[in-house]
Parts: structure tokens; sequence; C-alpha cells
């Protein structure tokens, strides 16, 4: 894949391309340039940093979308060992849509679940661009009773433009199949870490959202609608998705101070799609530190604890009806 470069990008990269002519450069020549390049390095670091810390809302969610950003396989690969992954819903078929499996999280047992993204036009249309069917839903909450039957935690990562809305998927039950696993997730007495990597949009999120604690990546996006769907709906144009997206809320920093999340875990210098190996590791410390917490509660509290922390989500007020 070529290099996807986004606009507010362009400045670094342009400058970081000088840097690695200048090295190149002086390795043919055999002469030291060492000095203007740690200057010219210093530049580029000192940019990122200051386009970096005042990024719009909007800029958050197209690098939640970056074409080059890690996937779930892509995490799975770099910090699950001895992966093993299941498929099929036992009742309709396998959706490649979310990818669920086990493995060893550095000396935990886990059972890993996500959304799966495509790179390329045939990854893309194989993986529905992230989008589950119903047995997708179906197949991560076997996996989850699975997890439940042998104990082990469970790890979930979103990355989803939303549920399918295809008609299909709708005769199949996608409503009932999403409802269901709210519903179950509530309930089970394992440690749930849940952890937004992309795009976290509506019920398709949520339909494995429901854990202990909710984690998200620092240029990621999680909301009831996109903001493209929001525009549509109130301004009947997409084009003001950038305004949407100011009023929406719906970054790591945004979600945070809501309290409807639990951390924003850093990304590599420049986001995550610019270094995948640090990304990776990034993200297995934070989940190690969420599961040895998680693992000192006793299942029965661990329970009682999560339906807590969605029932203090929001808030609402009584109005007694009043005679004029």
């Amino acid at each position: 894949m070529q290099n996807f470069v986004l606009e507010f990008e362009k400045p670094i990269i342009k400058l970081e391309q000088q840097i690695k002519e200048m090295q190149d450069y002086a390795r043919s020549e055999g002469i030291s340039l060492d000095d203007e390049i740690e200057r010219l390095q210093a530049k580029a670091r000192k940019m990122q940093s200051e386009i970096f810390a005042k990024l719009s809302r909007e800029q958050r969610v197209k690098l939640a979308r970056h074409p080059q950003r890690p996937f779930t396989l892509d995490y799975i690969n770099r910090i699950i060992e001895d992966f093993v992954e299941l498929h099929g819903d036992r009742a309709f078929g396998d959706d490649p849509a979310i990818i669920a499996g086990i493995g060893k999280l550095g000396s935990e047992k886990v059972m890993i679940m996500g959304h799966q993204k495509g790179r390329d036009t045939k990854q893309k249309l194989h993986r529905n661009f992230g989008m589950a069917h119903p047995e997708g839903y179906r197949k991560a909450l076997r996996v989850m009773k699975l997890a439940v039957k042998f104990n082990r935690p469970i790890i979930m990562l979103i990355d989803t433009p939303g549920a399918y809305p295809g008609i299909g998927a709708e005769e199949r039950g996608q409503a009932e199949a999403i409802a269901k696993n709210l519903f179950e997730m509530a309930v089970m007495p394992v440690p749930i870490v849940i952890v937004i990597i992309g795009e976290g949009a509506s019920g398709g999120a949520l339909g494995i959202g429901v854990g202990d604690r909710i984690l998200m990546m620092e240029n990621t996006w999680y909301s009831v609608i996109s903001p493209e769907g929001c525009s549509s709906i109130l301004h009947k144009d997409a084009s003001k998705a950038g305004e949407a997206a100011e009023s929406l809320k719906l970054t790591a920093p945004d979600l945070l101070e809501q309290k409807l999340i639990d951390k924003v875990v850093g990304e590599p210098a420049g986001g995550a799609h610019r270094d995948h190996d640090e990304a990776a590791q990034i993200l297995k410390m934070e989940i190690l530190d969420a599961l040895a917490e998680l693992k000192k509660i006793p299942p029965d509290e661990l329970v009682t604890k999560r339906i807590e922390k969605y029932e203090n989500m929001g808030y609402y007020a009584n109005h007694p009806y009043k005679e004029d």
C-alpha cells in the first residue's frame, strides 16, 4: 500500500523526507552532516508536537480512519502468543468482520476479540469493512461464554463504522444479537477490558463493548453516530461533519471528561499508523495493568461494579406533572 498522508501531516512528512535525503547524501559522499541533521530532527519533533497538540475533533476522526492504522490482527500478531482463531456462531456461519480466539498476553491466558477491517479492496470486501453481521456478534458471545467456562479474562478491540445494516443482517436478527450481547456481557464473572483502537460507532461498537475497564487510544472516536451521519440528519448535508464532530464530543479526552471511559492510551509520536510495533507494546502494557487490577476483585463484586459503572453513566431529571 502506498503511504497515505493526511493534509495536516504533510509539513511533517516533507521535513522527514528532507532529513532522509540529507542522511543518504552524507552516506554516499562520506561526509558528516550530523549537526544539520540533528537540527532538522529537533525541528520535526517540535513541529509534530505542536500540530498534534491542537488537532480538531474532525482531524482525530480522520486519524482513527487512517488506512495504515493498525487493525485488530496487527495487534494480535504483535502481542498475543499462541493465538488460535475460533470460527462460526454454531447457528448460521462465520463472520470475518469479527476476529475471535484464544492466546496468551504475557503470562495471562486470555480470550481476545475485535472488529477487523481490510487493507486492500479484496480484504475490505472479505471483512465487510469491519461491519459485523449478527453471526459475528453471536460468534463473539460464543467465545465469551468459553472465557467464562475456563475462567479467562476477555479483551475486546473495537474498530468499526457500525454494525452492518443490510436486509440479510436485519432478517437474521441484528438488533437482537447486539442486545443479547449487552445483556450477557453485563453479568459475566470474568474481567473484561474494552479498547477502542480506531472507530467506535454506535451499536456496532457497543455490541462487544460492555466491560470493566474501557480504554481509548489517543486518536480514536466513540459515539452513537458518525459525524457524517449526524450532519446528514441535522443539516441534510454530510459536508458539515466537522461541525457535527465538535458537537458530538467524541474523542478520547472528551469521553474521559464525561466519565464514559476509564483511560486514554497514548500513541507513538504522529499516531499509531506511524509505528505499529510501538503502538502494540504501549497497548499491551495498558491491558496488562488493567487485568492485574481487575483480577484482584472477586467475581460477584466484579459484576456488581460493572453494572454500577453503566448505571452511573449519563444523567436524567424528573419533571413532575404540573397542572396549569
